[in-house]
């Protein structure tokens, strides 16, 4: 079982706030979204191409049916709305649009903003994995333990 780093607020800073999603959880799907950053547009159209020719180059290649975008909708998806509203919140933590201090402000804006389509919205995100991943930071949870044996 993975060991996951306790948060590490700054010495007489304000509480670590907690998380409505589970450590577990966040890590995954930034685990999820860093490999789906990792596509590019497809290169060659060929289909007659030979993997070990290209150099199988189309593993990072973004198709419809990638299974690495179904993986992390699914994940997504699968949250419940509080979840949603603090990966949301983390996102816009990680980017730069609140900062730590702001972290209710972030969540409040977050509920009111969540659709049915908050999926499709995170997956839009350039570099998500990246926002979440600092967004988490700056609240005071690491994922570098949970990062082990698994990239």
């Amino acid at each position: 079982m993975a060991k996951f780093a306790s948060p590490q607020p700054a010495p007489s800073a304000e509480p670590v706030p907690e998380l409505n999603i589970g450590l577990q959880k966040l890590f995954y799907l930034i685990v999820k979204a860093r490999e789906f950053d990792a596509k590019v547009e497809p290169s060659d159209l060929d289909e007659g191409s030979n993997p070990s020719d290209d150099g199988m180059r189309a593993v990072l290649e973004d198709h419809a049916d990638d299974p690495t975008l179904a993986e992390l909708k699914d994940a997504i998806d699968g949250l419940d709305d509080d979840e949603v509203v603090d990966v949301i919140a983390l996102v816009w933590l990680g980017r730069g649009d609140f900062s730590a201090d702001e972290w209710a402000e972030a969540q409040a804006l977050a509920r009111e903003r969540h659709t049915g389509r908050s999926a499709e919205y995170l997956i839009g995100i350039p570099n998500l994995g990246d926002c979440l991943e600092e967004g988490a930071a700056q609240l005071g949870y690491s994922c570098e333990e949970f990062e082990i044996g698994r990239l």
